[in-house]
């Protein structure tokens, strides 16, 4: 996978916890600085560590499933897309509230990082080097993140639902390269 596809990859992985720390940012009014880096760490730490679990499971499979992977790859990509399209017609995501505690940090970095999981699953069939590509998303993440909380706390949510379609989008295409790509029409 050439950097600029694990460059866009990392962005529409990471649209949710941007979309969510745009929620949060909403909430809170005012996002100092202590709240973006924590927000960051959450959804950064998760959207890199679910990949590497994905990976693994992913690995413990791919010797059964090695002539369809790039097909495999292709559907979880897609399904993946498709949903965070789906998602950014749906108007529900700034009744997330205030709360940074640890406990509701870890429950929205768990549902905004399950996307990542399948994800690792399709790395490993692809057999990509999972914890360059893990660390890169985790990054991304975790810039976007910090952002994102800022965002929310300063323009609100007016570009929330165009980010996560835009996500989508571009988790569909990669999908679509991955399947071209296995069936040797493009390189």
């Amino acid at each position: 996978m050439a950097i600029v596809e694990l460059f866009l990859l990392a962005l529409a992985l990471s649209m949710d916890a941007f979309t969510v720390s745009i929620c949060k940012g909403l909430s809170l009014k005012k996002a100092r600085l202590k709240d973006m880096l924590y927000a960051g760490i959450w959804f950064g730490g998760f959207q890199g560590l679910m990949p590497v679990v994905g990976y693994f499971f992913g690995r413990f499979f791919r010797g059964y499933m090695s002539p369809f992977s790039h097909g495999i790859a292709f559907v979880l990509l897609v399904l993946i897309g498709a949903n965070m399209i789906r998602e950014s017609y749906q108007d529900d995501c700034c009744e997330i509230g205030a709360s940074m505690s640890a406990k509701t940090m870890f429950l929205l970095a768990i549902a905004t990082s399950i996307d990542a999981l399948a994800v690792g699953i399709s790395f490993a069939f692809l057999e990509i080097q999972i914890f360059g590509a893990a660390l890169f998303i985790s990054i991304i993440t975790f810039v976007l993140s910090a952002l994102g909380l800022k965002l929310g706390s300063v323009f609100g949510g007016k570009y929330k639902a165009k980010a996560q379609f835009l996500g989508g989008v571009v988790l569909i295409l990669i999908g679509v390269k991955t399947l071209l790509n296995g069936l040797g029409l493009i390189f």
